[in-house]
């Protein structure tokens, strides 16, 4: 075998991706193979790589070996909450984002794991990014643990785990979310000051803002910080038609209120907005109908050209 030769170095990584045999064996998941090279003492179990900075653990996380990561984690000196360099993921993270419910379990029974451990890249914690990826039985096992923040926001967009599963349509996760109370339905984001509500109505997913609008907190006149615009006018302004016609459904939602900053009501603000798209086909059409003349002149000159000659 390889391993008895002594001119052979276990631990040598290769130039390309700065990956060891260990990190290529534990990505592949091959137990067999792990096993035997955790038994030198010449192997490092934490050596990250090159390319994109990752442990043996967080590649076998991600891929979903579960075999290789019980058997990394009976090592003491493997760290089971390092982050890759490159995005900052945990072990957790990379294995919540994949989907992999029975690795995100294992690694959940160690006290040393941090589940509301965000990104460096996005801000995002294992719940968000499971439930932006829409991965139910994830969000469920991270969902039994009393110490996960459920309305974490990441630094990127602002967003919540709601929120995030809601701009992506998946269902059974709002559901999931929406059911607890520790969730705020109303946390407004960052990247234009959207409730998840409205975030979620996009045309393609019409349980979604349903789901989320029997969820809310009896708040119609929530309000944006920044033009004081309400949910309904914000709805209007964005041509969300679901979460338009749901606030008008409660008797307790002024139709016609204005916003703080313009003085504008959802009525001008749809009005506003019908107003640009007329605009946009009627500029459109004149510029079909000079490219329909301009190819008229040309082919009349080029059936001229042709008599003279």
């Amino acid at each position: 075998m390889l391993l008895e030769r002594k001119d052979v170095d276990p631990n040598q990584a290769d130039t390309k991706h700065g990956r060891t045999p260990l990190s290529w064996a534990a990505e592949g998941g091959q137990v067999g193979v792990v096993k035997m090279l955790l038994e030198r003492n010449d192997v490092n179990p934490n050596h990250s790589d090159i390319q994109h900075y990752r442990t043996p653990l967080s590649l076998a996380a991600g891929s979903g070996h579960e075999g290789v990561v019980r058997v990394l984690l009976e090592r003491k000196e493997i760290n089971p909450d390092l982050a890759d360099a490159e995005y900052g993921q945990t072990p957790l993270s990379w294995a919540a984002k994949a989907g992999h419910e029975g690795i995100v379990e294992i690694l959940l029974e160690r006290n040393d794991v941090n589940p509301n451990q965000a990104d460096t890249k996005h801000g995002q914690t294992p719940l968000s990014l499971a439930a932006g990826w829409g991965h139910e039985g994830v969000v469920r096992v991270l969902l039994e643990r009393k110490d996960v923040n459920l309305d974490l926001v990441d630094t990127e967009c602002g967003r919540t785990p709601l929120s995030w599963a809601a701009v992506s349509g998946h269902e059974g996760v709002v559901r999931m979310l929406s059911e607890r109370m520790e969730v705020n339905p109303d946390q407004a984001d960052a990247f234009g000051g959207q409730m998840p509500f409205l975030r979620a109505d996009r045309g393609e997913h019409e349980e979604v803002p349903e789901i989320l609008w029997e969820s809310r907190d009896d708040n119609p006149a929530w309000v944006e910080p920044e033009y004081g615009k309400r949910g309904l006018s914000l709805a209007a302004e964005g041509g969300h038609e679901a979460a338009a016609e749901m606030p008008l459904e409660r008797k307790d939602v002024t139709p016609d209120l204005a916003d703080t900053k313009y003085g504008q009501t959802p009525h001008s603000l749809a009005a506003a907005k019908e107003l640009r798209f007329s605009s946009f086909l009627l500029v459109f059409c004149i510029y079909l109908l000079f490219l329909y003349f301009l190819l008229r002149l040309f082919l009349s000159s080029e059936f001229l050209l042709d008599m003279v000659l």
